[in-house]
């Protein structure tokens, strides 16, 4: 049976549900603590701004219906700057219009979600049908260097709970997170279990000196992460798209400026990659050949893993949990193994994966519109066992 708490700030579902990815995306922002959310409705993601729109009242959070992904981009960003945790979503030619305001919260490290659910493109593409082709665009996507936190779901529970995630990371890191679902996942039906108890939750650090005292707003601790000071507590701020140095003054004509920022932003993610990579392994102990897949695609691919382990073939399934930071020395570790790369585009995690295990990767693609099927995986396995 599911139950919901009274409706107070901390209210949440609790118990056994049956519902979709994208409502359970909604539901794991507001068990994360997020209170604000601006988007513009577009499929397959408009269902978890319907949700948002109806749930954060009850919490009492904001929802605002913006004009277009770019506004909602921007309001986010000054939504979490006033303190709020804060979240958007939208799907591909939305999450193109907010490439520019994405590299603004990555400048000005602000934490905030940006939720993407992939249908076919480029352009208009196949509003209804699935994707996968955002995901060198997340990590590219905008101008410049930053690095990226990104997860792929596979199933409604893991929207849940990798949303969560995707908040804490954003606020320890002081960093846009990203949630890189895909169609089938944002709109398949299926069991999401809901314990406060197993939730954790983190937010931001904040500063160590009282309003009125010094206090440099991109200073970082040791951890190489600045504490964040909100808009309007009394802290004297100053926040930029230009390049700035520790106060948060420009600096945009400095290149060691410049060098010494990029470098501590890059690093604080990257020197913890570590600690932030997630992937699942499938009878990987004696493979001789891997599938590496990620989202509704890794679904079909375990599937077809469990076909060829019946007819007596050595298959094993590395799933990328997280495609950003990509987890390099795993598969680098793979690179004896024959690699299959199945996905709904065209190979864009395939090229990353052949950088590590140095060597072409079999592919298996759709270009958006159908899950690949286990048959189609399982051919492609039995070709190059």
């Amino acid at each position: 049976m599911s139950a919901q708490v009274q409706a107070t700030d901390q209210a949440i579902l609790v118990g056994q549900h049956f519902m979709s990815g994208d409502d359970a995306c909604a539901e794991g922002a507001i068990a994360a603590g997020c209170r604000f959310f601006a988007g513009y409705p577009i499929t397959p993601s408009s269902e978890i701004a319907e949700r948002m729109a109806r749930r954060l009242p009850q919490v009492g959070g904001i929802y605002l219906q913006m004009e277009d992904e770019i506004a909602s981009m921007a309001a986010i960003v000054g939504a979490s700057c006033a303190g709020a945790k804060a979240m958007t979503a939208t799907s591909g030619p939305g999450f193109s219009l907010m490439q520019e305001n994405i590299g603004l919260a990555f400048m000005t490290e602000t934490p905030c979600v940006i939720v993407n659910v992939q249908r076919g493109g480029p352009s208009t593409g196949m509003p209804t049908l699935i994707g996968q082709a955002d995901m060198m665009q997340v990590r590219f996507g905008s101008h410049g260097d930053y690095a990226v936190i990104a997860y792929a779901p596979a199933s409604p529970q893991e929207m849940f709970d990798y949303t969560i995630k995707a908040f804490n990371m954003a606020e320890r890191f002081r960093t846009p997170t990203f949630v890189m679902a895909d169609e089938l996942v944002g709109h398949t039906y299926e069991r999401v279990v809901i314990d406060p108890a197993k939730i954790e939750l983190v937010s931001r650090k904040r500063p160590h000196v009282k309003p009125g005292e010094r206090f440099w707003p991109f200073e970082p601790d040791p951890d190489l992460v600045p504490p964040m000071a909100l808009a309007g507590e009394g802290y004297r701020i100053h926040v930029t798209g230009l390049t700035h140095d520790e106060r948060g003054y420009p600096a945009a004509t400095e290149p060691e400026i410049q060098e010494r920022m990029l470098e501590r932003m890059l690093r604080k993610i990257l020197d913890r990659r570590d600690e932030i990579v997630e992937y699942e392994e499938v009878e990987l102990e004696d493979a001789e050949v891997v599938l590496i897949a990620y989202g509704s695609t890794a679904r079909a691919a375990l599937h077809a893993l469990r076909l060829a382990r019946e007819r007596g073939l050595k298959v094993g399934m590395l799933r990328l949990i997280t495609p950003w930071p990509f987890p390099d020395k795993r598969v680098a570790a793979l690179r004896e193994a024959e690699i299959i790369v199945p996905e709904v585009n065209a190979g864009q995690m395939a090229r990353e994966i052949e950088r590590w295990i140095r060597k072409p990767a079999h592919r298996v693609n759709r270009l958006g519109g159908e899950l690949l099927h286990p048959d189609e995986i399982l051919r492609k396995i039995e070709e190059v066992a």
